[in-house]
């Protein structure tokens, strides 16, 4: 089983991130769907009525859904090229400048970077 992370592909910087973890998981625990996708499918509807345009969402193999932050903090956790960077996020307290820091980024990444006029799966 895979960890799932549901990922907006019309994010130029989400596609960028997907694009890069994607090579750093060596171990092949990563399986990446866009939220676009998702819309469509009906598959996966524990992610009903939440906000998954506006942050990452992950559910881990242990059936835990982690949103934001605690989605990278994740994420980082299990990518053995970043896993040090992972385990410091983990470090008490963090949280609390981690996820308004992430919500901040988010908030403003299509003023940033702009936004794909389709989505981008590959």
């Amino acid at each position: 089983m895979k960890h799932v992370v549901f990922y907006d592909a019309q994010c130029p910087f989400c596609y960028q991130i997907k694009r890069v973890f994607s090579k750093f998981d060596w171990l092949d625990q990563i399986k990446w769907v866009s939220v676009q996708a998702i819309e469509q499918s009906g598959k996966y509807p524990y992610l009903e009525g939440r906000n998954t345009l506006d942050e990452i969402h992950m559910l881990t193999k242990e059936g835990e859904i982690k949103k934001g932050f605690f989605t990278i903090r994740r994420l980082m956790l299990v990518l053995p090229p970043v896993s040090l960077i992972g385990l410091l996020l983990y470090l008490p307290g963090l949280h609390l400048i981690g996820s308004p820091l992430y919500l901040w980024f988010s908030s403003h990444r299509y003023q940033w970077f702009g936004r794909y006029e389709y989505p981008r799966y590959s």
